[in-house]
């Protein structure tokens, strides 16, 4: 009985060991299992986040790669623009070299064309000087735009091309016309008299008096237009005047011609 008493305490001893023993491993496994399951945890939110980064990644890279495609078809677009550019530039330049070449040229014919008009202005009017009277009155308003230095009128081309055709054009037109006019001459004693005057063209022309004793003969010379008292022809003259307004019947008349 003793021997039992002696062991009971010992007995309680060891069962509180074991106890405290299993307590200590409950509690050390709770702490494992607690440490696991936040290992596990924080295994799967990394699982989780890898994921989601892959998942990210992969749209971005397709954004990215859709981004590149676009930007190498806008630096395609950009290449061609930029060569149509080049083109267009080396068209335009020798579009340009073509421009002036034409300037060039217009330049020297428009130098030449001044250089004629000049001179078909000097010659207009020195065959102004060599005109009868009636044709000179005529063109006067188209001779008075000659001008007197070429350099210095503010008359376009176009403008003293046409002065110079349409003084030509009346001059042209005179000189195929018989013309008749009235006019007062000076006659060689000094005195004037109204006679009638004969034109034919401009190369030649007569007068007669009223009176048919006093006629004369108008001429161009090389410098200007004269006239020369031919009052021995009188009676002739008067007729050819006579059979030019009707006033007698057509037949041939003597009359004195100068012909050069």
């Amino acid at each position: 009985m003793k021997t039992a008493r002696a062991w009971r305490p010992l007995l309680l001893a060891v069962m509180a060991l074991g106890f405290s023993t299993d307590m200590a491993v409950a509690n050390e496994t709770a702490a494992e299992i607690r440490q696991a399951r936040s290992s596990l945890e924080e295994w799967v939110e990394t699982r989780r986040v890898i994921s989601k980064e892959k998942r990210d990644l992969a749209l971005s890279k397709e954004m990215l790669g859709e981004r590149i495609t676009l930007v190498q078809r806008e630096i395609e677009s950009l290449r061609e623009k930029i060569s149509e550019a080049e083109k267009s530039v080396a068209e335009a330049d020798r579009k340009r070299e073509t421009l002036i070449e034409e300037n060039d040229q217009l330049k020297k014919a428009s130098a030449a064309l001044a250089h004629l008009l000049a001179s078909l202005e000097q010659r207009t009017a020195d065959l102004l000087g060599r005109l009868p009277e009636p044709i000179r009155e005529r063109v006067r308003p188209l001779s008075q735009r000659i001008p007197k230095d070429s350099e210095e009128t503010k008359l376009s081309m176009s403008e003293r091309f046409q002065n110079v055709v349409g003084i030509l054009n009346e001059i042209n037109k005179f000189n195929r016309e018989i013309t008749v006019t009235s006019e007062v001459r000076k006659l060689p004693d000094g005195t004037s008299a109204e006679v009638t005057a004969l034109y034919l063209g401009i190369g030649q022309a007569f007068y007669t008096g009223s009176s048919g004793t006093i006629a004369g003969v108008g001429r161009a010379t090389e410098t200007d237009w004269t006239w020369e008292s031919a009052n021995e022809a009188a009676e002739e003259i008067a007729g050819l005047v006579a059979i030019l307004q009707n006033e007698q019947v057509a037949s041939f008349v003597h009359v004195p011609v100068n012909i050069k």
